[in-house]
């Protein structure tokens, strides 16, 4: 699962002198040999690790199925919910929570309570939904 590698290197995506971001600057065509030079915008998906792709590609296929994504990557439903937690900070979809402070979306508690006793979530994700 992931996006396809082609058995190509993944390239840096800081500086290694500075440590500053690298920007896209040159693309070719395998296919007759054209290259193009300039300063081009870049994905901030195509940065991923494979890791991260193996996450991402895993949510998407499973339609943001959080028991499948700890299925796949073999971790409790907590660790998958906190490492695409992580993933969406990277991506810079979702700002870190900072520590003591309240998560936006406060969860109801009786709702979540309701949802267990009906057999709709299991413990694992009850529990983190209500931690």
């Amino acid at each position: 699962m992931g996006f396809p590698q082609q058995h190509l290197h993944q390239p840096p995506s800081d500086c290694p002198v500075c440590g500053v971001k690298l920007h896209v600057t040159r693309l070719g065509c395998e296919s007759c040999g054209t290259e193009l030079s300039g300063r081009f915008a870049s994905c901030p998906y195509c940065s991923l690790t494979v890791q991260d792709q193996k996450i991402l590609g895993t949510f998407l296929v499973s339609r943001g199925n959080m028991r499948e994504l700890a299925r796949e990557l073999g971790v409790s439903y907590p660790t998958a919910r906190q490492r695409f937690a992580e993933l969406l900070e990277r991506l810079g979809l979702e700002t870190p929570a900072e520590p003591g402070v309240a998560h936006a979306d406060a969860v109801d508690r009786e709702e979540v309570l309701r949802r267990l006793a009906a057999g709709e979530l299991d413990l694992d994700e009850a529990t983190a939904l209500l931690s």
